[in-house]
């Protein structure tokens, strides 16, 4: 339970146009570059640092007019979020008798920590109604789960900070110790202590939690594309629940499926449960055909169905004939993506289809075809690069050629051959020799966690 009107207030000020003289947080320094390891950050400035105010401190304390006339208590502070890496302060949400009004955030004067002060003798008092570039500070992100970038790590914001920055008051950084978050609910000696433990820059996190699901800042979003889907993958199975999904909604879609492929299978069923068909149908849509059919094997069939509706029909029907084959079968862990190029075709244009085709997992080639469809070889994409760009691809058919394996081939079969010839994929073919598929080195491991799921016996040396 938060306690908003019982504590010290300290009489430290901000403004909008002039920072103060006094330091109220000498240490900030040292946790941010501990924290961070940047000093290009705002918490890194000594007057930005020097002016903070603590949003739980502000939290119940009085907003008066110019003349100090007491207009009301705080409730809640208003921020607009979207291109600012640092959300500025759009407005106040004052408690006035029974009333919660809204105030305007161009009419603060003075920020202070015991207090705010208006501009005007005169305040236009209106209902608050949210907006959807809003958040509220208190009720969308104190207690909540952030996620620390830099950290790569799953944290919640005990306070959050407030200092002047390009002539308007906006959030900079965020308190994750528990010692503030305790300075908090006891308001004897230690909720006295006002010097925060652990501070991280604002532009550092990525806030998860308004009504729908997302503190959106370019900020967030840019320092979240940098990490690898593995770290975003560990983040978001970190997270839980409505904050889950909104991680997942601030990410670029290829990166969001990249991450999801490398979750935990219970992982993932839980999110796309909370995930509407529409959104889990784009992501699926996004990953390698094999990752999302196993997805979509074991959800119950009315989710799948929901799930399959809202794609395109084509990528549906892909996915519809993996589902349907055995996963102990080798048509069961293929995946459908490859690039296909025919003889008469020149290397020049067998490399423009392969980075038309970069986000996909096919850079170790091209499939050759013959008239019918039917596999020739494979030609790798050294073999492409070193070769004249004018050069016709059937001048490169040759051994070694590629390993195939039969659609319906069972798993021990398709061990046999990847320990035979060491290749770093199988082709699939169906009945008439046409290529319908290819397994991967990690589409093998993936098929055989845990080994007694297919059946297989243990300690064989198939791929030692």
């Amino acid at each position: 339970m938060k306690t908003i009107g019982m504590r010290e207030c300290p009489a430290d000020t901000i403004s909008p146009m002039k920072a103060p003289t006094k330091k109220p947080i000498a240490r900030v320094v040292n946790t941010v570059e501990r924290a961070v390891g940047r000093r290009d950050l705002v918490l890194a400035r000594k007057g930005i640092r020097d002016s903070v105010v603590s949003l739980a401190g502000l939290l119940g304390c009085p907003v008066t007019n110019e003349d100090g006339r007491e207009i009301g208590r705080l409730v809640d502070v208003v921020v607009k979020h979207g291109q600012d890496a640092y959300p500025p302060v759009s407005g106040l949400i004052v408690k006035v008798g029974l009333r919660r009004s809204f105030i305007d955030g161009a009419r603060i004067a003075k920020l202070e920590r015991h207090q705010i002060q208006l501009s005007s003798t005169t305040i236009n008092l209106t209902d608050y109604k949210r907006r959807s570039d809003e958040s509220l500070l208190d009720a969308d992100v104190l207690d909540h789960q952030i996620v620390d970038v830099n950290g790569l790590r799953v944290v919640r914001s005990s306070d959050l900070y407030l200092a002047p920055l390009d002539k308007e008051i906006r959030v900079v950084g965020v308190d994750i110790s528990f010692v503030t978050f305790l300075r908090r609910i006891f308001p004897g000696a230690l909720g006295r202590r006002a010097t925060p433990q652990h501070v991280l820059d604002w532009a550092t996190v990525a806030s998860l939690a308004d009504t729908s699901g997302v503190v959106k800042t370019s900020g967030s979003k840019t320092a979240l594309s940098q990490l690898r889907p593995a770290d975003l993958a560990d983040l978001i199975e970190d997270l839980a629940g409505r904050e889950q999904s909104a991680l997942i909604e601030m990410l670029d879609p290829e990166l969001a499926a990249d991450a999801l492929e490398e979750m935990e299978d219970e992982e993932l069923q839980g999110l796309l449960r909370g995930l509407s068909e529409e959104r889990a149908a784009q992501l699926l849509s996004r990953m390698e055909p094999d990752e999302s059919a196993e997805v979509l094997r074991d959800l119950d069939d009315e989710h799948r169905e929901d799930i399959l509706k809202a794609m395109d029909s084509k990528m549906a029907k892909q996915l519809r004939q993996l589902i349907a084959f055995d996963e102990t079968l080798a048509g069961g862990i293929m995946t459908s993506h490859m690039v296909f190029a025919q003889e008469n075709e020149t290397v020049s244009q067998a490399l423009v289809r392969l980075v038309e085709n970069r986000d996909r997992d096919v850079s170790d080639g091209v499939i050759m075809v013959d008239s019918k469809g039917k596999l020739m070889d494979h030609i790798a994409i050294i073999e492409l690069v070193a070769a004249k760009p004018s050069a016709l691809l059937s001048t490169l058919i040759g051994p070694p050629y590629p390993t195939a394996v039969n659609i319906d081939s069972p798993l021990e079969e398709v061990i046999e051959e990847f320990s035979n010839n060491r290749g770093a994929s199988i082709v699939v073919i169906d009945e008439k020799g046409k290529p319908v598929g290819r397994i991967l080195a990690d589409d093998l491991v993936d098929a055989l966690k845990p080994e007694e799921q297919h059946g297989l016996s243990k300690g064989t040396g198939a791929l030692s």
